[in-house]
């Protein structure tokens, strides 16, 4: 699925903000967005092996990370999340490019003394709820970040697996707001609404500090 997420300067009507709450609700669907190339290219040879139903690949407009590919593929375990770091403070759970704003976001937190874990989610569906919730369990505040609405997305797929878990833990979101976003530049956007560290940071302060 090609620009998935902001499609800056393209126009409104290019953006795909709504692609996950339409495609998560498919039975039996995997579901997968890359952090980077090589996982992208990890991916793909997944979903070229997978044989027990549809699968989809969601990835954004414009140049990656520079990842460089990988010199040998690999077929990720189906529906498991990358733990990328731990700690006891705060949870991150973050879906494919989003992974720079929240290393960003880990980066502040670690500098205000705070411990962070940090989740690369892969899988939309079948989410990792084992790993999602295990982790959100023991923590303060758990934080979102994806290149999509808030309305129906990734977040919403990780507050049904909290709420099915019974986790308790709060969970604040990174996404685009509930409505159309204009033409512009990805930077100017971002800022505006708060798709950044910085927006991050002071949605998850509060909750460490009561």
């Amino acid at each position: 699925m090609d620009r998935a997420g902001l499609s800056p300067d393209d126009g409104p009507t290019h953006h795909g903000l709504f692609d996950i709450a339409m495609i998560r609700s498919i039975p039996n669907i995997v579901f997968m967005q890359p952090k980077d190339e090589a996982e992208f290219v990890h991916m793909l040879r997944t979903m070229n092996h997978y044989q027990n139903g549809p699968t989809v690949i969601r990835y954004p407009r414009g140049c990656g990370a520079g990842t460089p590919a990988p010199a040998k593929t690999e077929i990720l375990p189906i529906g498991k999340a990358e733990v990328l770091q731990t700690g006891q403070d705060v949870t991150l759970v973050s879906l494919g490019t989003m992974i720079g704003i929240a290393r960003e976001t880990a980066s502040l937190l670690e500098a205000r003394g705070y411990t962070v874990t940090l989740i690369n989610a892969r899988f939309i569906k079948p989410l990792d709820d084992e790993c999602i919730r295990r982790h959100a369990a023991r923590s303060r505040v758990v934080c979102t970040f994806e290149d999509h609405s808030i309305s129906g997305g990734f977040n919403s797929a990780v507050l049904e697996s909290l709420e099915t878990g019974d986790v308790k833990t709060p969970v604040e979101a990174i996404a685009w707001p509930d409505q159309f976003i204009e033409h512009g530049s990805e930077s100017i956007l971002r800022k505006k609404y708060g798709l950044t560290a910085e927006a991050a940071l002071q949605k998850i302060i509060p909750h460490l500090n009561s």
